[in-house]
């Protein structure tokens, strides 16, 4: 996934997904600084925007009109992902800590981790209450207790500040929208509720509470909290179904451990946004502005972005830096629970529906940006060109999630050139999944695989790398042994070469390490594209091939389908209605991250045929199987697993640039209902699932101990009798 043939030479790292990192990443992307490797650290594949979740609260808007998809968002940008939570910074090392505890080496950084809103320390909160902030967190938790369907909810609210006023609000207005006869409290600590707004517009805001219904204690803090209340210093007991606490910023703790200067535990940054250490800087909620103090609040995050996106790259080209001068007063729009709105402004106060409806149109113009992006110049051919390079090419670029590789037909002209096998010790060659080799009184497996990088992250690239080309032993129920790795670095700078060599060796030696195989050795060369790959000998007493599969076996499928659909939807920056891209890509990613060694120790107990589903798609290589046994079978589109969000993106038209000849491959051998379940029959699948063929008397027993150990197996067809050919069924 190389976007520039110019070398990467030095590591920018933003940690941090907030509204500032975010409209960075997005200038980025249409103003990229070359030789700059830039890599965002989030803990999760979105991140919400401020100003839109009392609107998701009070079902103005769904969960995915508020969310930032990372993924789209960082592809956009030429940035690498990198989903962890960072929990330490070594400013002499110049290395961050991730919460795996592993570290990552920037030459700059930037911080912009947000705030939190629990009150410390307090007994029962960490385990019965939900902090307004992190946002993200807060949504998941209220779109739980949302669907639960409580007729008389209660609800507690801890912090009377604009915030948490907003969002009892709106819970009032969904839950009594849905039905249901909301209790809702809102308790503050202080006298004084709504501190900070204009007189006028407390007195409108209140009245709000007051015709809702909703109570309001002042002087009042709690001191525990369990799963059905919470307790006040006073000594009462408010029931509570669900305890909201938005008492104001709270810096992460982990940040007084940097050696950062602080003020009141936020980061302390000058006018350039620079900390303490001139090669980190901060913003957003994170940030203590030294010259220019302002409240927590996400327009100065997002004044603020330009200024960091100027000085940012001003770090790496010694050109000066620009100043952030905030505005001394930043206009308030509070939403009131249904679409109404109060401006708060220069001790002015506005409010109705026209408010919200700005409100609202200035929301979804911020959100604009992160859903339609700007179309970037495509690669233009030279003026003359021979015939038929256009067609060569192809209507879009070459996708890496089947490995990038070459179809079955043109594979074929392998085994029609190759000679006959002489050697004794050689026991098979071309067709099985991994060559077997008798060494004394065992038999040696081996097999060797490649993958153009489908991430821009190193370490999950060798992650996805290892467990693929691990893929052939285990399909053949052997013993991981030992691996040998052969990489290829896009153009870097020596540094940078070290630094990424350390992060794949890392993260690969771990995958084999847990499948109990040694990396002994490998190459490493330079070219365009990471490329990852690793030659891997394994041991076994009885390997199992594709030809002992029995009339009347069950099929069992360990893995969903839909990788290269959902990895070429990604390249193509697709973008679904009703669900983020973010979210479906971090779960293929995880499907092929699961190891296949529990599903082959338990299938190679019983199974008598089994292969992984790789570049030919299930289709392709269940029919290798049922070829080999010479047998036929018949499938359910319904008993198959699919990716979430596989299914939509198939039905919208995404595919891999594999999958047709995949298709082709197969023309008179398999009969199948127009449908996009079934277009997912010929998806390559990178990290796939095992495929086996298990006696009938012992399908269910497998299952169940697949199932038991976390392994998502399912049954999905029958071995018939007849010529090599297979059958889908809905």
């Amino acid at each position: 996934m190389q976007d520039n043939p110019l070398p990467l030479i030095r590591d920018l790292v933003l940690i941090g997904g907030g509204h500032s990192h975010a409209l960075v990443l997005r200038m980025w992307g249409m103003n990229a600084l070359p030789g700059i490797r830039l890599t965002l650290i989030n803990p999760g594949p979105t991140t919400p925007y401020t100003g839109m979740l009392p609107g998701y609260v009070a079902g103005h808007y769904r969960r995915n009109e508020m969310m930032i998809d990372l993924p789209r968002l960082c592809d956009f940008a030429g940035a690498r992902l990198i989903l962890a939570r960072a929990v330490g910074l070594d400013l002499t090392d110049r290395r961050i800590g991730l919460d795996d505890g592993t570290w990552l080496d920037y030459d700059v950084a930037s911080l912009d981790v947000g705030i939190g809103s629990a009150p410390p320390h307090l007994p029962g909160f960490a385990d019965h209450t939900i902090a307004a902030k992190p946002l993200g967190q807060f949504a998941q938790h209220w779109g739980q207790f949302v669907s639960q369907a409580l007729p008389d909810p209660k609800v507690v609210v801890i912090g009377a500040g604009v915030g948490g006023v907003e969002l009892a609000l709106a819970a009032h207005f969904r839950l009594h929208q849905l039905g249901r006869q909301p209790q809702i409290t809102v308790v503050n600590r202080g006298q004084t509720a709504l501190a900070g707004l204009a007189a006028r517009s407390r007195r409108e805001i209140l009245a709000e509470l007051q015709v809702r219904g909703i109570a309001l204690i002042t002087g009042q803090a709690p001191t525990t909290a369990s799963a059905r209340s919470v307790t006040l210093t006073d000594g009462r007991i408010l029931a509570s179904d669900f305890t909201l606490t938005a008492i104001g910023a709270q810096p992460q703790d982990w940040l007084g451990e940097t050696g950062l200067a602080l003020t009141g535990g936020f980061v302390a940054v000058d006018a350039t946004l620079r900390t303490s250490d001139p090669s980190v800087f901060a913003a957003g909620d994170c940030a203590h502005l030294i010259h220019a103090p302002r409240p927590k609040s996400g327009v100065y995050a997002v004044r603020a972005a330009p200024v960091l996106f100027v000085n940012l790259r001003a770090s790496f080209t010694g050109r000066a830096p620009r100043q952030f001068n905030p505005q001394r007063n930043a206009m308030k729009l509070i939403a009131l629970g249904g679409k109404s709105a109060l401006a708060d402004t220069f001790g002015l106060t506005f409010s109705g529906p026209r408010l919200w409806d700005w409100k609202d149109r200035i929301d979804r113009r911020f959100m604009a940006k992160f859903t339609d992006f700007p179309a970037m110049p495509a690669p233009t051919l030279p003026a003359i060109t021979p015939l038929g390079l256009t067609e060569a090419i192809g209507a879009k670029p070459l996708c890496g999630g089947c490995g990038a590789k070459v179809g079955a037909e043109a594979l074929s002209a392998i085994t029609r050139v190759l000679p006959a096998i002489r050697r004794d010790d050689v026991l098979s060659g071309p067709g099985d999944d991994a060559a077997m080799l008798r060494v004394g009184g065992q038999i040696q497996v081996i097999t060797t695989d490649h993958l153009r990088a489908v991430t821009r992250d190193p370490r999950l690239m060798a992650r996805i790398a290892a467990i693929h080309a691990l893929g052939d032993i285990w399909a053949m129920g052997a013993a991981p042994q030992a691996a040998l790795s052969q990489i290829i670095l896009p153009r870097m700078s020596a540094e940078l070469q070290a630094r990424t060599l350390a992060e794949i060796t890392a993260a690969a030696a771990a995958v084999f390490a847990a499948a109990g195989a040694e990396i002994v050795g490998g190459h490493t060369s330079t070219g365009t594209d990471l490329t990852i790959g690793f030659t891997v000998t394994g041991l076994v007493t009885h390997p199992i091939t594709k030809s002992g599969a029995a009339v009347g076996d069950v099929l069992i499928l360990t893995k969903p389908l839909g990788v290269a659909t959902v990895l070429a939807a990604e390249m193509a920056a697709a973008h679904l209605p009703d669900a983020l891209l973010g979210d479906i890509i971090v779960a293929t990613h995880a499907s092929m991250c699961q190891p296949l060694g529990t599903a082959s120790a338990l299938l190679a107990r019983h199974a008598t045929a089994m292969t992984d589903v790789t570049g030919f798609g299930l289709a392709g290589h269940l029919l290798e199987i049922l070829t080999a046994s010479d047998m036929a079978a018949t499938i359910r589109l319904s008993a198959i697993p699919y990716l979430p969000g596989a299914v939509a993106l198939a039905s919208a038209g995404h595919a891999s640039t594999l999958a047709p000849a995949n298709r082709a491959a197969l023309l008179g051998r398999i009969d199948a209902p127009v449908d996009p379940r079934s277009d997912l029959l010929f998806d390559p699948q990178t990290c796939g699932g095992l495929l086996a063929t298990v006696p009938a008397d012992r399908a269910d027993t497998v299952i169940a101990a697949l199932l038991n150990a976390g392994v998502p197996a399912a049954r999905i067809g029958t071995t018939t009798a007849g010529k090599p050919f297979l059958t889908v069924t809905d």
